[in-house]
């Protein structure tokens, strides 16, 4: 299997007055092309921290960040966005959707940024809306739709850009089982029909049962679970 990204010795530290905070220490992860991965553990244990970084939302204190073999360290802030806005989505536990915007236009949003006119921008987001199931909810705004529904767009947003490697943060701890079980096999089909990487932090065991791997986060030093 092909590594996606490849982290070896990454840290991160915090100064919370006059304390250093470790929230990352010495970090190493390979994850190929199409996997599937949870990261448990408590909260504060580091997963947030990791999570930044894979995004490139945040920047390590030290440790070698390849993405498709390619070192992210030295990339300038205009090639980092670039490289977050053309081959990473984001999934998160409170949708995060905007609330003036309707289902299609949430999707389209990230689309905003690239080549695409307005009408293709559109196109692509109603025909990933459909592959959710959610066609006939374009019009809807979000305080129009259920939770299970808003994931769901938010997973569109997420894809709608064709993603090498999706974030997810606790996307199913809200939902009731039947939610949250549509909304891990849609990410599955995804992952399988995309080669699409999934990296989701979750307590939720529905998610965990059905990961290829699980790894876990105490005191800032990841492990992978015994299978």
């Amino acid at each position: 299997m092909n590594n996606l990204l490849q982290l070896t010795d990454i840290s991160k530290a915090y100064q919370v007055g006059e304390e250093r905070v470790e929230a990352l220490k010495r970090i190493s992860l390979n994850l190929g092309a199409g996997e599937f991965v949870a990261i448990g553990g408590p909260s504060g244990s580091g997963k947030s921290t990791l999570l930044n970084i894979c995004g490139l939302l945040d920047y390590s204190d030290g440790g070698s960040y390849l993405f498709e073999n390619r070192e992210v360290s030295g990339l300038s802030a205009n090639a980092l966005t670039r490289l977050r806005r053309d081959h990473i989505g984001f999934v998160f536990q409170h949708f995060n959707l905007i609330p003036v915007l309707n289902a299609l236009d949430n999707v389209a949003y990230p689309l905003m940024l690239g080549k695409l006119d307005a009408t293709e921008r559109r196109q692509r987001a109603a025909e990933v809306l459909e592959q959710v199931g959610l066609e006939k909810f374009q019009r809807h705004l979000p305080d129009c739709l259920s939770g299970g529904q808003r994931q769901r767009v938010a997973i569109a947003r997420a894809l709608v850009k064709q993603p090498k490697l999706v974030i997810a943060d606790e996307p199913t701890a809200n939902l009731d089982t039947v939610t949250a079980n549509q909304i891990i096999a849609l990410m599955h089909r995804f992952c399988a029909e995309q080669n699409t990487s999934f990296l989701i932090a979750t307590h939720d065991e529905r998610m965990v049962k059905r990961c290829s791997r699980v790894l876990h986060m105490s005191d800032g030093v990841l492990q992978e679970e015994a299978a």
